[in-house]
């Protein structure tokens, strides 16, 4: 008998679709995983109201956690949207208590509009805590620059460097999430062994809304089918490219990455 396996996103839900929890859900329905979720927050940036980010209480994210720890129960699981100090601890402190093989800590920061998604206050809390849990953390350059405390290069050197640095912060291995070099789409792998570069031609498009977190829920999937890291983070890097390829656009600013573009484009 099939045995599907089972993914968790502990992250925000991003109302108009494309990022956050639903991005992670759509694609962990796309890499055959049963997907479920523990929602931090909302994101609903918008002209009509003052707020646009809306925290959970932390008791309502603890019992969504142990609702599906319990009834369902995890074999792999990452982290997206955070946001606060008093989350991530609470979330730092859940991850402990469970023995779930496969971790990807996701550190998202800065929102494609620009908005900060994680406090000031959170980051020094999210390096201590959270990161050395992680099986693999995968940051882009401008929230690795955050980590670091430092810019980073647009440069395939600077990138590698930047990779082992926050290789010292503890977590097992390092997907840094590098940008454009020299018209290539850039990321560094590192493991404290092995350093590895992968490539794909930079797509010209602003379209790329939920691609960081398509590209952590496709990597969580993979890992959670038993597939190895290498292999996971490659399959993983082909299922976002096509869907930046194939990105949707809805006449009003960013639009969204396509999460079924590997499936619907073959």
């Amino acid at each position: 008998m099939y045995e599907l396996k089972r993914v968790i996103t502990i992250a925000g839900a991003a109302a108009q679709g494309s990022a956050g929890i639903q991005a992670d859900l759509k694609t962990f329905q796309e890499c055959d995983v049963y997907g479920m979720s523990v929602i931090t927050a909302t994101v609903a940036n918008n002209s009509q109201t003052k707020q646009g980010i809306f925290l959970r209480e932390i008791e309502e994210i603890e019992a969504q956690f142990y609702a599906a720890k319990e009834m369902v129960g995890f074999d792999a699981l990452k982290t997206g949207m955070l946001f606060s100090k008093e989350i991530i601890e609470k979330v730092s402190e859940l991850l402990r208590s469970t023995s779930v093989p496969y971790k990807v800590i996701d550190p998202v920061m800065i929102g494609k509009m620009g908005s900060q998604l994680l406090s000031d206050d959170a980051i020094e809390v999210f390096k201590e805590k959270l990161i050395p849990q992680a099986t693999i953390i995968t940051p882009n350059r401008l929230e690795a620059e955050k980590l670091l405390d430092r810019k980073i290069v647009s440069d395939l050197d600077d990138l590698k460097l930047a990779a082992k640095e926050l290789y010292l912060l503890n977590p097992q291995s390092v997907l840094l999430k590098g940008g454009e070099v020299k018209g290539q789409a850039i990321d560094i792998y590192y493991d404290g062994e092995i350093l590895e570069v992968l490539e794909m031609p930079m797509i010209d498009t602003i379209h790329t809304s939920g691609a960081g977190c398509t590209y952590a829920a496709c990597l969580t999937a993979e890992l959670a089918k038993g597939v190895d890291i290498k292999a996971a983070i490659r399959t993983s890097k082909q299922f976002v490219h096509a869907a930046i390829q194939h990105s949707i656009s809805f006449g009003q600013g960013i639009g969204s990455v396509r999460h079924g573009a590997l499936r619907q484009k073959k």
